[in-house]
This record gives C-alpha cells, structure tokens and sequence, in this order.
C-alpha cells in the first residue's frame, strides 16, 4: 500500500506540474487573444481528477484492496504509457497546451506528433489513465466510478473543443 500511496503522489506531482505549464501557456495564449471555451465544465473536470487520485488512497486504505501481481503490473505499464501519451501531446502543442480549451484565433490545427493519429489523442491517455491507475491495486470502485463520471466529461469536452476548433467560417462557438 505504500508503494501504491507514493504512486498516487508522484501523479499529484505530475498533476501539480501540468497546471504549472498551463498557467504559463494560458498566459501566453491571453497575450496572443487566446480565447477561452468550457468555463463551466473545466471544475467538474478538475474534481474528477482528484477524485480519481483520493478515490484511489481511500478505496485502498479503508477496504484494504490488495496488489495482484498479474493486474497490477500490466496496469502499471498502462498507466505509465498513458503518461508518456499525456507528455507526448504536450509536447507537440507546446505553448498551445492547456487544461482549458483556449484557442488563438489566428493559429492553424496542430497536425503533428500524436496529432497525426487521433484527434484527441490526451483524452485517449485520460481514459487510459483512469482505469489503469486504480487498477494498479484493485481499486476497481474508484476505477468504475472514474471512467463513468469522465466518459460524461469528456462527452461534453470533447464537444466543445471541437466547436472551438472549428473554423471560423461562421461556425465558431461562443465562449461560456
């Protein structure tokens, strides 16, 4: 468990980094006319990502979930790719990445790196992510509630960014 306790916190560190990104390429994207899309999604989704990380401390601290070595390895693998993904599409945006949907009017669709493959291809590491991080010690509440509860988010996320994404032919959505 405590293996899994430090797992769990070093995500948390990598969370806490992300946002760090965020903020400085949210204000770069602001000085550039950036404009924001999904205000009043954007909090649901935060407290669903710490609700997968202390869904997953309380489910295997109070019910004692145990570590099987034939889940817990591969989901591990499948939680580690699904972090490599993440830094890949950050990466490739670069300035361009947020954890809001913020688009410069003015920039083209970013079609390199992972770009090339999927369209929202950090949603597919969200999702990935999300199962195989509980599962790394069974905790398969938190892993069932996460994906349901995110599947929801991400119906919506995916909506409006792709309506802010548009372009700006006259179909462009209105910020909320």
């Amino acid at each position: 468990m405590i293996a899994f306790t430090l797992l769990i916190a070093l995500v948390g560190a990598e969370r806490t980094a992300e946002l760090v990104v965020a903020r400085r390429n949210e204000a770069w994207a602001g000085r550039r006319g950036g404009v924001e899309y999904g205000r009043r999604h954007y909090p649901w989704i935060v407290a669903a990502q710490a609700g997968l990380l202390g869904g997953s401390l309380l489910e295997v601290w109070l019910l004692d979930r145990p570590f099987l070595p034939v889940l817990g390895w591969p989901m591990l693998g499948v939680a580690v790719l699904a972090q490599g993904l993440r830094w890949w599409c950050i990466a490739t945006l670069g300035r361009r990445w947020n954890t809001r949907v913020i688009v410069i009017p003015s920039l083209p669709l970013v079609d390199a790196g992972p770009y090339r493959l999927l369209r929202h291809p950090n949603y597919v590491a969200v999702v990935a992510e999300g199962v195989a991080l509980p599962l790394v010690h069974t905790c398969w509440l938190t892993a069932l509630l996460f994906t349901v509860v995110n599947l929801g988010l991400l119906r919506t996320r995916v909506k409006t960014e792709n309506a802010a994404l548009r372009p700006a032919a006259g179909s462009a959505a209105a910020p909320d």
